[in-house]
């Protein structure tokens, strides 16, 4: 198991944790060097904030418990790819990576809309581009995303 894998799959077992908790299932695990620094999960329905991403729930509290506002020498891993406003904000703190499990592609298939490709669009167009590996363990997050949205509609 790569180290990638190793911390996708805790991304993916906090998504499944978030659906279990009433939200929908995203994750994500925040890494610098080989240590995971914080960890988050969807909270839009507990929290009632239409804005508490498992990324942009990670920043917030990431930051505001250590004061580092610079991402660069860390990783990111999500679950599914970050949408365009957790795109933008990872944009803003200069994440040094982004890796990914299941594509916004995969949860249009899934969700049958068209789907994007949300953080290439925004890294593309913007002054600072995270380095991204897509699609580790991907049938894994498709599997989690599958099994919530069969019998829950997105947002």
């Amino acid at each position: 198991m790569t180290a990638d894998e190793k911390y996708m799959q805790e991304a993916i077992r906090l998504a499944s944790l978030a659906a279990e908790h009433g939200n929908e299932p995203f994750g994500a695990v925040l890494v610098k060097g080989d240590e995971i620094v914080c960890t988050n999960e969807n909270q839009i329905y507990t929290s009632s904030d239409p804005t508490a991403h498992a990324e942009l729930g990670l920043i917030r509290k990431f930051c505001a418990g250590t004061g580092i506002t610079d991402l660069r020498e860390y990783t990111l891993y999500s679950s599914c790819e970050p949408c365009f406003m957790c795109s933008g904000a990872l944009v803003w703190m200069k994440l040094g990576r982004l890796v990914y499990g299941a594509s916004d592609l995969d949860l249009g298939k899934i969700l049958n809309t068209q789907g994007s490709e949300c953080s290439r669009t925004v890294f593309e167009q913007s002054f600072w581009k995270p380095e991204v590996t897509e699609g580790v363990l991907r049938q894994e997050s498709i599997a989690v995303l599958e099994s919530y949205f069969e019998n829950h509609e997105k947002g």
